[in-house]
């Protein structure tokens, strides 16, 4: 029989939150076992991570008593926060940390037995597919770095304070984690991949519309910044209890294979009300591509992949040769085109795709120039974003652009729209990042498409170049605004000549139109 459930507890406020978290935060700097926000934050996660759990099988162990269901706890006894985390008779000092990180140690049950981590990494469900995969993917590679068993009792005791057994404590949680994880990126230095603005993921987000049914994926989901928002959009349309089950389903997917920013991911998608969230421990790129199948595709991937990087000889194997390349960005960007949906019936676009890519990859040539020559050719390039100096500042300077392509290829013309800085601001900087409101213009404008001083269209015959045996020069995406004043100064004088020819000759095309219009009339 199932232990009688404990009565809710009161709820924790904000402000109660702010302060438990800011004390456990001070505690952890007097432990000479950590090293700066790096160690604190995953140490704070993980324990946290462990009374979330704790609370979240009560109310599911109290759901079961209630529904006269059998019910079986992820976390068995005496490794539930509340046998050995809990102030009441809970381990301390040297006994504590022997419990968290030896193979085998003394229980707070008082028997010897599994220590805490090795217990949950070697947890596992029947079928693979329950929470109790992603508690022990966490913990294998997740270690505990405090040195003092009496500062982490201190530490426990503080997280044992919040208490999540509501909504709303859970989404004032939510938020003070995201600020933890801007807080993470803003520690990481050169590791920035953690953090994508979230202006740009709320934004390309709205843009993509992802719809109850379909299947999100991030590739490279860091921290699970795509996925969380993408959740919301897809809450929101949540209407009936057979909705709830779709979205908690396999909506949303995700692949990261470093340790810290995984447990992150799943935190972060566990606090914003994803009961069990499908994040891929491995490498995304470590398919073949020729293997991946159907079954694999989906209709919505949505990722910032990192730029630089360099994979070992095996995973560029997995590519075919003429397409290998250190640069992992274009490596992603390949196993993303490979791995949208095929257009089908209800669905004439196929899969579609919006992804974060640095400059150098529209102006590439060689492999870079292939890769986007299959672009252009299978799929609908149909819009690109170019972002602001500085969107990613202070961490890198390198230019940034959404590419937002699908299946309905080829593609024909492609829409530019060149994101303007605030008015008196020459660059964005970490202390004034970008704003939602700096993308308005474009929300604006991606429904009712026409050029104006920050759109302009560019036809694919012109980006693609061959020479006179057809082989391919070059593919050149980076196409400056025609209509800011810097551009015309600078631009070829033949590329100038050639923009003013096309324009003249759509200008006859119209004339040609409004003729027969009238003559028709006159006909009539």
């Amino acid at each position: 029989m199932p232990s009688k459930a404990n009565p809710a507890k009161p709820q924790t406020t904000a402000q109660q939150l702010a302060a438990i978290i800011k004390s456990a935060r001070n505690i952890m700097r007097k432990d000479k076992g950590l090293n700066g926000e790096l160690d604190r934050l995953p140490m704070l996660t993980w324990v946290m991570f462990l009374k979330f759990l704790d609370d979240m099988e009560r109310l599911r162990e109290t759901e079961a008593q209630l529904a006269g269901r059998p019910f079986r706890p992820d976390i068995a006894p005496p490794y539930r926060w509340r046998d050995w985390a809990g102030a009441d008779g809970g381990l301390t000092g040297d006994d504590l940390i022997a419990f968290v990180n030896n193979d085998e140690a003394m229980r707070a049950d008082g028997k010897r037995g599994a220590g805490l981590f090795f217990y949950l990494r070697g947890l596992q469900s029947a079928d693979g597919a329950d929470r109790r995969d992603v508690i022990a993917t966490v913990f294998r590679g997740m270690q505990n770095r405090m040195a003092d068993g009496y500062l982490l009792r201190d530490v426990i005791n503080l997280i044992d304070g919040i208490h999540f057994n509501a909504s709303e404590e859970m989404h004032t949680l939510s938020r003070l984690y995201e600020s933890l994880l801007k807080e993470m990126r803003d520690a990481a230095g050169d590791s920035g991949e953690f953090y994508t603005p979230r202006p740009v993921v709320r934004f390309m987000v709205r843009v993509m519309d992802p719809r109850l049914g379909e299947t999100v994926l991030d590739p490279a989901c860091g921290t699970g910044g795509f996925l969380v928002e993408a959740l919301a959009h897809l809450a929101a349309q949540c209407r009936t209890v057979e909705d709830r089950r779709t979205l908690q389903g396999a909506s949303l997917q995700g692949g990261e294979p470093k340790s810290l920013p995984y447990l992150l991911a799943q935190m972060n998608l566990l606090l914003h009300g994803l009961d069990y969230p499908r994040i891929d421990p491995g490498n995304s790129l470590r398919t073949p591509l020729r293997d991946l199948t159907d079954r694999e595709r989906v209709d919505c991937i949505l990722t910032n992949p990192p730029f630089g990087g360099e994979e070992e000889r095996g995973i560029l194997g997995n590519f075919p040769q003429d397409r290998r390349t250190a640069e992992t960005a274009l490596l992603f960007l390949q196993l993303i085109m490979r791995r949208l949906k095929r257009p089908g019936t209800g669905n004439d676009r196929g899969g579609r795709a919006g992804v974060v890519v640095p400059n150098g990859t529209l102006f590439g040539d060689g492999v870079c120039a292939r890769i986007k020559e299959d672009l252009l050719k299978h799929y609908n390039l149909h819009t690109i974003v170019r972002l602001p100096e500085g969107v990613f500042a202070p961490y890198t300077d390198i230019p940034s652009n959404l590419i937002f392509f699908d299946r309905s290829g080829p593609t024909r013309d492609i829409w530019y729209f060149q994101i303007p800085l605030p008015e008196g601001r020459r660059k964005l900087t970490k202390t004034k990042p970008l704003q939602d409101a700096d993308l308005e213009g474009c929300l604006a404008w991606w429904h009712h498409r026409q050029e104006n001083e920050h759109a302009w269209r560019v036809s694919a015959e012109d980006v693609l170049r061959y020479d006179g045996d057809g082989r391919l020069l070059a593919v050149n995406l980076d196409r400056k605004n025609p209509h800011a004043r810097e551009a015309m100064e600078h631009r070829d004088p033949a590329e100038l000549i050639a923009e003013i020819e096309r324009k003249e000759r759509r200008v006859l095309e119209i004339l040609e139109e409004i003729k027969g219009e009238i003559a028709a009339v006159s006909a009539a």
